[in-house]
């Protein structure tokens, strides 16, 4: 979604579906109010009873049918947290003005979601978002039980400007965690608490001319890596609902794309919403010019899948069936899949049957409760545990035999916390409005208490900031973007800076000289690189003792920062993206073919800081690498052990990570491909034994003559570490 305007088609429908639940009709022979007949038998019966103006009405993104009886329900934004406010109003809009705000738990930004390489966690989170999300419905009658999340698009190049809105640049790592948030929104139950909408299918990580661009690649590409994550959280979270990208594939729009018959449903699975991102009905005639007019678009769309619409789609339907261009046939298609779902979510079936529908009223005692659950401990103390696992320790190295951090408030009388957004949770386009906001400021004040002086400088004036950097025992630096640029739509008067609609014209943080002027102050200083994507920091890096990076967002930002400041916990998140040194060491930005040194699985130069990176206070080492066979068969699973032990005097996690070359291969391969990866909680000198899968599909590649994956003769090296550039133990299996 791209405008304001469009909320108010999307946000208020359940006030709408709650009215008309009062007044409905349901016939007596209705087999599809039957909720022990065969779903595909109650959507039939459905289909036969609607009207064609009925059956148009239900594209739309909440398949109300009044006459029936039949509520439906709509879309809600939840990348990192409901969505019923923020600065992209996803409140909604009703006659007047803007409806009331209501608060929710808020975490960080998908990319700092990412850097916990937690997807136990990620499903812990997104299940309180679907708790929250169904509370909300329930209670306020606000937003829907569909929801636009998780994106499972993948960051491969760091000046794309939606950034924040991925987990990585991994196909693997992404589809895991995707998965993971899957789960966690649907729920395991007969019933599914939310559904799950992925985003956006696919290869859409160019935000520049997006409507009308052409993401073009080999079908080895699109099986092997940017459809991966879809994959994986269709096959195995069972996500049943995905949005279409605005670009096209090698020069087909994504919204009309045989792909999505062919491979999305047919060889997936996929059975229930495949929705438009919102003006791509437009942007299909006067972006991508591949129709002369709305009826030829929408009839196209039909016919290739789409069964919502976030457009104003109606009268070009209308027209298109009057013309002939599609039937009533074609509608009864595409609407089954967007009645599984609401099936799915209990829409179609008394109260009483789905115990989610109870959410909002009463708790599981049967209680009403008290209080909204974004203001309970447990909500909180969920987003600052997401927030602390986030967090990456990119540098902290040792002068004079000790490092900077953690640092020990009781040795502190002064410090000073210096940057344009040290006193702000910045919230970006899909946020929504959290119950608090802790900023860094807040989090550090709180942590030290009254017996340590904080002061606080913007960083406006570099001389004063120098001056002040003089006067304390240690400078915090808090440096790096505006999610949202501060600005208009389609502004972003800093050329580092972007989000959606606007790429980033350069990787440089000008911000930068705050940092060189604390250090010109004090060499005790702290950089906090508060950043939605990476940036060529290479003389903070150079020259700065300890550096942190943490993405915006989370309403426990500054207790988190405060945590991992102070050693009340070891960071141990990690980079899901390459961090390279110079923006010359990236291919033009609309070349998708990612063999052309793009990632770290194909990467030409060394990174500034490579994927899967991240310190700890503590050190880790690794041993005794073994495998369960040393010759894998297809069908088979090897077991990866490594044996991973804490040799340092502090707690902490390590997550551990299963790369795999391919070394006898008959066709080009990645330099190294994840393939595992767990992250595991150590205490000083304990020891355990990790175990990984790697089966033998795993290994596979797409053969586009057979039009299959395959596993060929090779031999594979495995190798385990703590990054993707630090992997100290190896092995060898045969792939026969």
């Amino acid at each position: 979604m791209r405008k304001i305007g469009l909320v108010i088609l999307f946000t208020g429908l359940g006030t709408f579906a709650f009215a008309q639940q009062k007044s409905a009709a349901i016939p007596e022979t209705a087999v599809y109010a039957d909720s022990g007949a065969p779903v595909d038998a109650r959507i039939t019966d459905l289909l036969k009873r609607m009207t064609v103006e009925e059956k148009v009405d239900a594209f739309s993104t909440d398949p109300t049918v009044p006459r029936l009886g039949v509520v439906g329900t709509g879309h809600v934004e939840g990348l990192h947290g409901l969505a019923l406010g923020g600065p992209g109003h996803w409140e909604g809009h009703a006659g007047r003005g803007y409806l009331t705000v209501i608060p929710t738990t808020t975490f960080p930004q998908s990319r700092g979601l990412g850097q916990t390489w937690d997807p136990a966690l990620l499903r812990q989170a997104a299940a309180q978002e679907a708790y929250e999300t169904r509370y909300a419905f329930g209670k306020y009658h606000r937003g829907g039980l569909v929801v636009r999340a998780p994106n499972a698009d993948l960051s491969r190049d760091p000046r794309w400007g939606r950034s924040e809105e991925s987990y990585g640049e991994d196909p693997f790592l992404v589809g895991t965690l995707a998965t993971a948030y899957t789960r966690g929104l649907q729920g395991d139950g007969t019933y599914w608490t939310t559904a799950s909408l992925l985003k956006h299918f696919l290869a859409n990580s160019n935000e520049n001319l997006r409507t009308s661009s052409s993401s073009d690649f080999d079908e080895r590409l699109f099986q092997e890596y940017y459809s991966v994550p879809f994959r994986m959280a269709i096959e195995d979270g069972h996500s049943n609902a995905f949005m279409t990208a605005y670009n096209s594939w090698n020069g087909t729009p994504m919204i009309e794309n045989p792909v999505l018959r062919d491979v999305v449903m047919k060889d997936w699975g996929e059975d229930g919403i495949i929705c438009t991102d919102g003006g791509a009905l437009a942007a299909l005639v006067k972006d991508h010019n591949a129709y002369k007019t709305l009826p030829e678009a929408v009839a196209a769309t039909v016919h290739a899948g789409i069964n919502q619409y976030l457009d104003d789609y109606k009268p070009a339907m209308e027209e298109a069936l009057k013309q002939g261009l599609i039937n009533e046939g074609d509608l009864d298609r595409n609407l089954r899949g967007v009645f599984r779902v609401m099936i799915r979510l209990g829409m179609l079936d008394p109260k009483a049957m789905v115990p989610q529908a109870g959410i909002g009223f009463e708790d599981g005692a049967g209680k009403v409760l008290a209080k909204d659950p974004w203001w309970s401990p447990e909500a909180k103390g969920l987003a600052r545990k997401v927030t602390d696992e986030s967090i990456v320790l990119l540098k902290n190295e040792a002068e004079g035999g000790k490092t900077l951090l953690p640092l020990d408030a009781k040795d502190l009388k002064t410090i000073a916390v210096v940057g344009p957004y040290a006193n702000e949770v910045l919230l970006d386009w899909y946020s929504g409005t959290p119950p608090f906001a802790v900023t860094p400021l807040d989090g550090i004040r709180a942590r030290v208490g009254a017996g340590v002086t904080v002061t606080y400088d913007k960083g406006d004036d570099l001389a004063a900031v120098t001056d002040l950097a003089k006067r304390v025992d240690v400078v915090v630096v808090v440096i790096g973007n505006h999610p949202t640029c501060g600005a208009g739509w389609n502004v972003c008067p800093t050329p580092s800076d972007g989000k959606e609609a606007i790429d980033r014209k350069s990787l440089t943080l000008a911000q930068e000289e705050i940092a060189k002027a604390a250090l010109a102050g004090n060499p005790k200083t702290v950089v906090v690189l508060q950043a939605s994507f990476p940036f060529t920091t290479n003389w903070t890096q150079e020259h700065v003792q300890a550096i942190l990076e943490m993405t915006h967002n989370s309403e426990e930002q500054g207790d988190g920062l405060a945590d991992v400041l102070f050693g009340d916990y070891n960071p141990a998140g990690r980079l899901t993206q390459t961090w390279v040194r110079d923006e010359a060491d990236l291919p033009p930005m609309m070349d998708y073919n990612i063999r052309d040194g793009r990632t770290y699985m194909y990467a030409k130069q060394k990174p500034l800081y490579a994927f899967g990176f991240g310190l700890s206070y503590t050190n880790f080492a690794y041993s005794h690498l073994r495998l369960s066979t040393t010759t894998l068969k297809e069908g088979a699973t090897a077991m990866v052990s490594v044996e991973v032990k804490n040799t340092g005097s502090r707690a902490g996690d390590e997550v551990v990570q299963m790369y795999v070359s391919h070394e006898g291969s008959g066709v080009a391969r990645p330099v190294e491909e994840l393939r595992g990866f767990a992250r595991v909680s150590l205490k000083p000198g304990e020891m355990k034994t990790v175990t990984l899968p790697l089966a033998a599909k795993a290994l596979a590649y797409w053969d586009e003559k057979t039009k299959a994956f395959v596993v060929e003769k090779d031999r594979v090296e495995v190798k385990v570490g703590g990054s993707s550039d630090d992997l100290p133990v190896k092995a060898v299996v045969s792939v026969m």
